[in-house]
């Protein structure tokens, strides 16, 4: 007697098609995250910019967030590869009701978008807040390095480029020169068509490479004349302070000359080079401070320098932008100590646990150039901390916001940055961290 088997008829057709939501499971994330953008949020900075009445009806622009949002939270950041899941993927359906929009719709929605979307952070943290995730009692704050769309390769450092700029300028005017020598010898050469003296494709690269070097050149000094200005008034800030002139040698940064090493990337000229480990990369230094309860992202921002210690206190205070309160405890590692962050933790009544050690005291302010002594407040904290011993809630710390870098990281595989410049980057890593908070409201939810 032969086994039977549950039918499997492929072309068998349904009297009455489904709906797309029977094709998912009820609890399944995408009706989560539709039903919540449906809802729960507030899209009139979006709804509000469309006006024209004429024309093709639009995608809806929630649907679009949802979209947007959803593939987030999945690990599908490509505008191709989440035009292919519309396609090809029941959950996706799900979202946008069978609804299959492009590439480029996508993309262009999600850069034209991009403030108003960046904004919806705030709204998803607010919701995890009323849903009792956020309790601030101990915060943590922490950077990962996130490669820019650029290659560290097409970066050239400032004395490079005046080496190059000098060298390309004089191939370029030689190669005019001749041509307007040898203009009527070369008609026979060239043709009746050409007039013979125009620029054949290797000047035209070199000419455009020439401007290209040049104007980052320009950046450059730009640059390191508004620091040398930043410098000059906080010196002169500090030497009205103590009543006298500052001795000892002035900061070379003062003179408002770029660093032979400074280096600028033609591709992402705001990215930067970045030192991970032993390896330096292009990119970005995303920041996040996680609630140490449930591992909620309470603030976040993105930056373009190595260091951290400027981050610590804007993060701070768009915690309490945020959520309307200011966290009890935080914690930080070396990178974000200074005196100055340690005394704005203390005007805003938060006891901090910022590690003191494993780090070289060099002053890179303006004040001067000379080996610094740790301060006061530094000595406390370096007290407290030992104190404390493997009890102390510096503890907390890797515990808490490591795992979120790993889980964008290595869980959903977001590893380099779509978009191109700070502004852009800024959304992705706005929606990153909203994504991963949307995940964490809904195991709240589904319960």
């Amino acid at each position: 007697m032969s086994k039977t088997f549950r039918p499997w008829e492929v072309d068998q057709g349904w009297l009455f098609p489904p709906s797309v939501k029977d094709l998912v499971p009820p609890e399944h994330l995408s009706h989560f995250v539709r039903d919540l953008v449906r809802e729960e949020l507030d899209l009139s900075s979006i709804l509000e910019t469309y006006t024209e009445e004429r024309g093709y009806p639009p995608y809806h622009p929630a649907m679009m967030t949802a979209l947007l949002l959803y593939a987030y939270s999945r690990g599908v950041y490509s505008s191709r590869k989440i035009e292919t899941a519309c396609v090809e993927r029941i959950d996706f359906m799900a979202v946008t009701a069978m609804a299959k929009p492009d590439h480029s719709t996508i993309c262009d929605f999600r850069l034209r978008h991009r403030q108003a979307l960046a904004a919806l952070f705030v709204q998803v943290l607010r919701l995890c807040q009323k849903a009792g995730l956020v309790k601030l009692g101990h915060v943590a704050l922490d950077s990962t390095k996130m490669r820019a769309n650029a290659s560290k390769h097409k970066a050239m450092s400032y004395s490079r480029m005046l080496k190059a700029e000098r060298e390309l300028a004089k191939e370029v005017e030689r190669w005019l020169s001749q041509a307007d020598r040898t203009d009527e010898e070369e008609d026979d050469e060239h043709g009746p068509d050409h007039r013979g003296d125009e620029m054949p494709p290797w000047v035209k690269e070199k000419a455009k490479r020439l401007a290209k070097i040049r104007e980052a050149k320009a950046a450059l000094e730009r640059e390191a004349k508004e620091k040398a200005e930043e410098i000059k008034e906080a010196r002169a800030r500090r030497e009205e302070e103590l009543g006298h002139r500052m001795g000892g040698f002035p900061p070379r940064a003062m003179e408002g000359k770029p660093k032979e090493k400074a280096q600028r990337n033609f591709t992402d000229p705001e990215s930067r080079l970045l030192r991970v480990g032993d390896t330096y990369v292009q990119g970005y230094n995303c920041q996040a401070a996680v609630d140490a309860e449930s591992q909620v992202v309470v603030g976040q921002r993105v930056g373009a320098g190595q260091d951290d210690q400027h981050a610590f206190l804007p993060v701070v205070d768009e915690i309490e932008a945020g959520v309307g309160q200011r966290p009890r405890e935080l914690s930080a590692d070396s990178g974000y100590c200074s005196e100055s962050n340690l005394a704005g933790l203390e005007e805003r009544g938060i006891r901090g646990y910022v590690a003191t050690g494993r780090r070289e005291h060099r002053m890179a302010s303006a004040t001067n150039n000379v080996k610094s002594k740790p301060g006061p407040l530094a000595r406390v904290m370096r007290t407290r901390l030992r104190r404390g011993g493997w009890r102390s809630r510096y503890r907390l710390r890797k515990q808490t916001v490591e795992p979120i870098f790993g889980q964008i990281k290595e869980a959903r595989g977001f590893r380099r940055f779509l978009l191109r410049g700070l502004e852009k980057v800024e959304t992705e890593w706005a929606l990153l961290c909203t994504a991963h908070n949307l995940l964490k409201l809904a195991k709240v939810r589904v319960r």
